[in-house]
């Protein structure tokens, strides 16, 4: 084995370790940010949230002497890209607060598929039969977890789908988005989408803002640390190993959620979730390997 593999193979695991721990972390906000909704509007937490990250990712830009204000970010593709954020956020805050966690985080995973789907069709991407086969399958994956026209459908399972394409959306826009953005500019104004997101809702359901308690409290700056924290971790993943070795531990975030589902919030799981779950993580696997023997 030469020094170049040797080494190529050590980036990709310690890539594919910061991946886990970026996915565990999202998974743990995700659970935070639940428990402060049971006092908390959601409307409330999603402004208090975003004004933590802004305030994070703030102090990172200025720290790498960033211009927090660049005219590029009043440019079409980020106006398009905070228009996506405010759907996604809206929705999947909405989702995790009313719906079980599980079955939240198992629908986000089916995000790669739309976001290949969404490039062969925005951008002129190639996409073969075999990937569409594999995103019609992690497509029907999902419908099998909200089960539309059964007695088990709930119309706050149709949430977690749309927060899952807003964030789809915002993931294409931001491959438009202009290159001399560091990831600490596109935080700052993700979380800041967030604030936007949470004020218009918080109109809308007219819902008086409360003081939270200690317990509450102390969730929200929880749920601020790990989710900072956790974006932090995934960017140093994707810059650490090659991103088709990295990226498939993306799907470890649903193994964390069905467990924070089950042992913190007394979820229970049902047939159909796994082998929904199994057909949209297995798709999802199918495509990037595709994609990796295309690059070859």
């Amino acid at each position: 084995m030469t020094t170049d593999s040797v080494v190529k193979r050590r980036a990709n695991l310690l890539g594919s370790l910061w991946m886990i721990t970026a996915m565990a972390g999202f998974a743990i906000e995700d659970s935070f940010l639940k428990a402060a909704a049971d006092t908390i509007p959601v409307g409330q937490i999603m402004i208090l949230f975003g004004l933590g990250g802004v305030c994070v990712f703030a102090v990172i830009a200025l720290a790498h002497g960033q211009n927090l204000f660049p005219r590029a970010v009043v440019s079409r593709p980020m106006r398009i890209r905070v228009v996506f954020e405010i759907v996604g956020r809206l929705f999947y805050t909405l989702a995790i607060a009313l719906t079980p966690l599980s079955a939240a985080t198992v629908i986000l995973q089916a995000t790669p598929l739309v976001v290949v789907a969404g490039a062969a069709m925005v951008f002129g991407e190639r996409v073969g039969w075999r990937r569409w086969t594999a995103i019609v399958v992690g497509l029907a994956g999902v419908l099998i977890i909200v089960q539309p026209g059964t007695d088990s459908f709930s119309v706050l399972s149709i949430l977690a789908v749309l927060g899952m394409l807003g964030f789809a959306g915002r993931d294409l826009a931001s491959r438009a988005a202009p290159a001399s953005l560091g990831t600490a500019i596109l935080g700052l104004y993700g979380f800041g989408a967030l604030i936007i997101a949470g004020a218009l809702f918080s109109i809308w359901q007219g819902r008086a803002f409360v003081m939270p308690e200690m317990l509450a409290s102390l969730y929200l700056l929880a749920a601020i640390a790990v989710g900072t924290a956790a974006y932090s971790c995934l960017m140093r993943a994707m810059r650490t190993g090659e991103v088709s070795a990295v990226t498939p531990f993306r799907y470890t975030r649903l193994l964390f959620g069905l467990a924070l589902g089950v042992l913190w919030f007394n979820e229970q799981l049902t047939l159909s979730m796994m082998i929904g779950s199994g057909l949209i993580v297995l798709s999802g696997i199918f495509i990037m390997w595709r994609g990796r023997q295309a690059a070859v």
